[in-house]
């Protein structure tokens, strides 16, 4: 498309979750409900029309050990893209990917700087791997690096316990998430397991990635205070995997991340039940491949969660979330184009016709 072409989507788009248009227009790279007068270079795409969907739990830039070049991270954002996927919170990474920034056919980041974990608690290459008296430090640092958002690991293996456990003492949190609230950013924590997550939450946390461990007294707690949980589901199915290669040294680690495998359906859906926000997020890089946003929504669906409502996790509802616009008068024309509608049948979401981004057809 040309500078002074104009995109013409028409059929059904999906403005919100009950708001169906019939057609929009792109005009600028901007969305209108207006058509545009003496316009003559007009592509049309027809179909189902969504804003571009969000995964709230990737990382760019980061491989199995650690960071990756720019040529692997542009293929990893590339993946996401030819998914659907055009607006990432990465979830923390060691990379620097702000070159990002400056290409209009890669999926927009919202970045939460470098993980940040207690000193042997965390995979190798990932973090700052920090003691609690430096934690508040560390935050105010990643706050300033990142978009809005800090990521901490909450729990990890403790060998001297040979389980999961609590990184960081009560007093250490609550000044953390304090320092980078009054810096305006928001804090999520990686929590597997139950034991970090009351003091996390009574600390002011925003959001708690995987959330395995809520449990029925923990519920409450998150829906009262508003905390968004990101489950991962895609990911938290590589937890037998992970827990048959630890059984000889840490069985009772072991046994542990099997149990929180099993009720992994009843936890999201328990969660939901109760009022908690819940997002779409893959836990993509590291060992998990990109590109599995249509999987996680169909994994919400399995574990209960409506239709329509597993789509606004990855759209409408996550973009709000995130303080980006959906298809919004005005808005930048990002959207995603469906053979069919996916409030019916979310797995339509695996195979995108069209995907826009900027206003400028990319796929």
């Amino acid at each position: 498309m040309s500078d002074g072409a104009v995109l013409h989507v028409k059929g059904r788009v999906l403005a919100g979750p009950e708001d169906v248009r019939d057609e929009l227009w792109v005009v600028g790279g901007r969305v209108s409900y207006d058509r545009p007068a003496g316009a003559r270079d007009i592509t049309t795409v027809t179909g189902w029309a969504l804003p571009g969907l969000v995964d709230a739990h990737c990382h760019v830039g980061l491989g199995a050990d650690g960071p990756v070049d720019a040529d692997t991270a542009e293929k990893q954002a590339l993946t996401d893209r030819e998914a659907g996927t055009l607006l990432i919170r990465d979830a923390g990474s060691p990379s620097d990917t702000r070159w990002v920034d400056d290409r209009p056919d890669l999926p927009k980041i919202i970045r939460a700087g470098r993980h940040i974990a207690r000193t042997r608690r965390y995979l190798r290459n990932y973090a700052w791997e920090i003691e609690p008296e430096d934690l508040v430090a560390y935050v105010a640092r990643e706050a300033g690096r990142g978009d809005g958002w800090v990521k901490l690991v909450g729990d990890w293996i403790d060998r001297g316990v040979g389980d999961l456990a609590p990184c960081w003492p009560r007093e250490a949190v609550e000044a953390a998430i304090a320092e980078a609230h009054r810096l305006g950013a928001r804090v999520t924590a990686h929590c597997f397991a139950e034991s970090s997550l009351r003091d996390l939450v009574e600390a002011g946390i925003d959001c708690i990635e995987h959330a395995t461990g809520l449990t029925e007294d923990l519920i409450p707690l998150f829906a009262e205070r508003g905390v968004a949980i990101v489950p991962t589901l895609v990911n938290i199915a590589t937890f037998p995997h992970l827990a048959a290669g630890g059984e000889s040294r840490f069985p009772a680690w072991s046994a542990h991340m099997r149990r929180l495998h099993e009720r992994r359906y009843d936890t999201v859906r328990d969660a939901y039940d109760a009022g908690i926000p819940v997002y779409v997020g893959t836990d993509a890089g590291g060992s998990l491949a990109h590109g599995l946003v249509a999987a996680e929504v169909a994994e919400l669906v399995t574990a209960g969660i409506p239709p329509v409502q597993a789509v606004s996790a990855t759209s409408w509802g996550a973009r709000a979330w995130l303080g980006r616009p959906g298809l919004e008068e005005g808005a930048p024309a990002d959207l995603v184009v469906y053979e069919g509608d996916p409030r019916a049948d979310v797995r339509v979401l695996a195979a995108p016709r069209r995907v826009v981004l900027d206003g400028r057809i990319v796929e």
